[in-house]
């Protein structure tokens, strides 16, 4: 009798499991479809086409050709493409860190319990949920050499000894000032991170500091650093990727001018792909910027992985 409740229950614990397999499957097939359709499918049309010359409107008299590896040995022959590489590496070296300090130190502001806390961190997050391409306007007006608010800050707090300047115009000035725009949008995103962090962290641990004696710039350094360790990996390493993905504001204010100085590997592909018609080239680019970032995102497994091994 005994055995056979044992085997009973048994086959209704395998019978569940499988319902349960079964249901967690129709529940992720929407979710399934949609990567393959739009992630999978698109990726392998791109590794197909960045072995051809394929053109965007195809012409009955130049039919499509294999050309093996010239689009990517094209690459290292173009200088739009390096310049936007070397751009993409240059806005995430200054981008990530500064964008990531100053998180943190908004975070650690609106953390405080203080009347009416909920209104600033509604001003500080309020730049993230507007559109992009609507951001990047207004910022081009404030940038106007003429009449722009920004060079009359600058202007009046030199007394006129500085500016105005031609921030998009000016091959030096122009990436900065992408940099300046991108740093104040999406702050807030990273902000509300380090916030929910910050809220995490227990409250005995800053009691017992206090009771040892520790100010609040140790508290800082020796609590709060260390307990938000795993919310800087994830925040440092998202806007890396990110800003690999640098697009909207580039193409809305500058389309990569002037003379490429603020060119980006992703405005390159679709100025190429859709500008150039040069699918097949573009597609070639699509996979280089692939593997760039799926570097970045093995790196983030690795750094996650190294802190659960040291926990």
């Amino acid at each position: 009798m005994a055995t056979g409740t044992f085997f009973g229950l048994k086959q209704f614990a395998s019978s569940r499991r499988r319902s349960e397999t079964f249901m967690a499957w129709i529940f992720s097939a929407p979710a399934i479809v949609l990567l393959i359709v739009f992630l999978l499918v698109p990726f392998l049309m791109a590794f197909g086409l960045s072995f051809t010359d394929q053109r965007l409107i195809p012409n009955p008299n130049l039919p499509t050709q294999i050309v093996y590896l010239r689009n990517f040995v094209r690459m290292l022959e173009d200088e739009a493409f390096l310049r936007g590489l070397l751009n993409n590496f240059y806005f995430t070296i200054v981008v990530v860190p500064l964008q990531t300090a100053l998180a943190l130190l908004l975070a650690i502001l609106v953390n405080q319990k203080v009347k009416g806390m909920n209104l600033f961190r509604t001003i500080y997050f309020s730049p993230v949920v507007t559109t992009m391409v609507v951001v990047s306007i207004i910022w081009t007006f404030l940038y106007n050499p003429g009449e722009g608010l920004i060079n009359e800050f600058v202007q009046t707090i030199s007394f006129g000894l500085l500016g105005p300047y031609h921030w998009l115009q000016n091959t030096k000035l122009v990436f900065p000032a992408i940099m300046l725009l991108s740093i104040w949008q999406g702050v807030g995103f990273q902000m509300v991170i380090y916030l929910a962090g910050l809220q995490e962290i227990p409250d005995p641990l800053y009691e017992a500091a206090d009771m040892d004696g520790a100010n609040k710039l140790q508290q800082f350094f020796y609590v709060t650093l260390p307990q938000l360790r795993n919310t800087t990996i994830f925040v440092v390493l998202a806007t890396t990727i990110l800003a690999f993905k640098l697009f909207t504001q580039v193409e809305v204010m500058t389309r990569g001018g002037p003379q490429n100085a603020s060119m980006t590997t992703i405005v390159h592909v679709v100025h190429q792909g859709w500008g150039q018609l040069k699918v097949g080239y573009a597609s070639a680019i699509s996979i280089v910027f692939f593997l760039i970032v799926l570097g970045v995102s093995l790196l983030q497994r690795y750094f996650l992985r190294e802190e659960r091994a040291v926990e």
